[in-house]
């Protein structure tokens, strides 16, 4: 109870379970260990400690009204915030898949779109087009067909693509 205080949780989880170990019929021990379990936030152990403790001391007053009630108020609150938690979860998702549009992809004017881009492509990887950088440092685009394999003499000029 005394690491409780000083908020040292797992230590005091640990001495509780050895106080439990110790003397397993000591209804203030398990008490102690819900108690202890609580501050970590482990409220499904701590419910099962406090029961142990009132199977083993059923008049205690202290660990039914107080102790056991509050656990279980936790673990509704916990489970209510989960389940708050999963339905936001599903409205975003719901909200995310409303958001995307709808697009008709075999439209007439897709079609047209994706075939001018198509015959573009189609023209430009048939045109070999060069960029030639002379010794002096001027740059100069050529556009070569593949039917005209002229090139420029490669003395005088650095090529690059």
């Amino acid at each position: 109870q005394v690491l409780m205080s000083l908020h040292e949780m797992f230590p005091a989880v640990h001495a509780a379970e050895m106080a439990v170990q110790r003397n397993p019929r000591s209804w203030d021990a398990w008490q102690t260990l819900g108690r202890a379990q609580l501050g970590l936030g482990e409220i499904a152990l701590a419910i099962r400690s406090f029961q142990v403790s009132l199977h083993t001391f059923p008049m205690n007053p202290e660990v039914w009204k107080e102790d056991l009630s509050w656990a279980r108020k936790l673990q509704e609150q916990q489970q209510a915030t989960k389940t708050e938690s999963v339905q936001a979860l599903a409205k975003g998702k719901e909200l995310a898949q409303e958001s995307i549009p709808d697009y008709d992809f075999e439209s007439d004017e897709i079609v047209a779109v994706c075939a001018a881009i198509a015959e573009k492509e189609k023209a430009l990887s048939a045109a070999k087009t060069m960029v030639i950088v002379s010794a002096s440092g001027a740059v100069e685009t050529v556009t070569e067909q593949d039917n005209c394999p002229a090139t420029p003499d490669e003395t005088l000029f650095i090529r690059a693509r």
